[in-house]
Parts: C-alpha cells; sequence; structure tokens
C-alpha cells in the first residue's frame, strides 16, 4: 500500500509524517531526496549551476535553497526549469528506495511525502492519497514563526495550487489545525484503513 502525502506549505505534512512512521509505516520524503540529489557534483547540482549561476551556492558549493527560493517563486518559468531537472532525478531514486522497502516487507505500508503531488500530476505513483488541510491562517502564522516576512510567505502559499483543489484528489483529508493528539488521532485512523486496504 503506498499513499502520497501532500497538502500546502506549512500545513504540518512533516508532523503527519512523523506520525506515520511511528505507527509502523516507511516515509519516503521527496523534500530530502532533492536535498540528496542535488549535493555538490551530482548531475542535477550541475544543471542548477550552469542554468541559475554560482550566485546560488553556499561558499561550500552546496545549493542556497532561499537564494533559489527567491529567484524561482518570482518567475514561473525558472520554477518550471527547476523542476524539470530535479524532478526526474528525485523520482529514480523514490523508484530504488521503494523497490528496497518492498523487497524486505512486500506488505509495508509506505507514505510518499510529496509537496506537489497534485501539481505534477504524479497521482498515479500511489495507491491513496492524504492531503493535510490547515486554515490559510494557520499556514501564514507558522511561516512567520519560521522567519519569513508577511509578503515572502504569502507568496509561498500562493505559489502552490489551493488546498481545496487538492482535497478534491484526497483519499483522506487530515485536519491540522488543532492540537497533536487530534492530528495523531486522526492519523491512527487512516493508518488503520490503509492497513486493512493493504491486506485485501
Amino acid at each position: 500500500m503506498i499513499a502520497g502525502l501532500t497538502g500546502g506549505i506549512a500545513t504540518g505534512k512533516s508532523t503527519v509524517a512523523r506520525l506515520f512512521q511511528e505507527l509502523g509505516a516507511h516515509v519516503i520524503d521527496f523534500d530530502v531526496l532533492a536535498h540528496e540529489v542535488t549535493r555538490p557534483g551530482l548531475k542535477a547540482w550541475e544543471e542548477i549551476v550552469r542554468f541559475f549561476g554560482v550566485e546560488v551556492l553556499n561558499p561550500d558549493q552546496t545549493i542556497n535553497r532561499k537564494k533559489l527560493g527567491r529567484l524561482v517563486f518570482d518567475d514561473p518559468e525558472k520554477l518550471a526549469r527547476l523542476n524539470r531537472i530535479v524532478h526526474p532525478a528525485v523520482f529514480e531514486e523514490d523508484q530504488k528506495i521503494t523497490a528496497e522497502i518492498l523487497a524486505g516487507d512486500p506488505r509495508a505500508v509506505i507514505i510518499k511525502e510529496i509537496p506537489l503531488l497534485i501539481e505534477t500530476g504524479t497521482g498515479h505513483l500511489v495507491d491513496k492519497i492524504i492531503v493535510v488541510y490547515a486554515s490559510p491562517e494557520v499556514q501564514l502564522q507558522r511561516l512567520l514563526a519560521r522567519g519569513l516576512d508577511r509578503d515572502e510567505a504569502l507568496k509561498r502559499i500562493n505559489a502552490q495550487a489551493p488546498l481545496g483543489e487538492k482535497m478534491k484528489w484526497a483519499d483522506f483529508v487530515i485536519y491540522n489545525d488543532g492540537d497533536l493528539e487530534e492530528t495523531r488521532r486522526q492519523v491512527a485512523e487512516v493508518y488503520r484503513q490503509l492497513v486493512q486496504a493493504g491486506t485485501i
């Protein structure tokens, strides 16, 4: 049973993923994979430097994600180009990891945390879609708490597909405006259903 976990920025996807992991699910975080495949010297890193220039690098040659983020969030064409560089490498890595997990446990529940699952049309890679929802007010508060200014925070929220659109694709919605225990209860129920569906 492979489920895609998605939602808007600052809706709490990572918290939800951790709760699934605590219950026994295998989690593949596509943001982590994106970091892995863009390490210095790798093909995606070289393409990013070639296209965006050395000014997006830190002194240690790693990519400065804040600088790169500012460049692409203002420019849909640049964002599309970045995605064309990074996504194929991420999906290749994901397939390898998925195959390894299933070789060890054919009945594994795998949660793929894919922030842009809907936007990139990759829903066919998963059996079920889980959307983590938080209200725009809560998203904004969380981004401000991460140190973004209000304009930057709103820009990032608006750069993604509206949560209402994502929810149309969802098999499950986890509402994450409340406290952790309420979120934990919802995750446990979804996990129970995923395990059940995987044994049919």
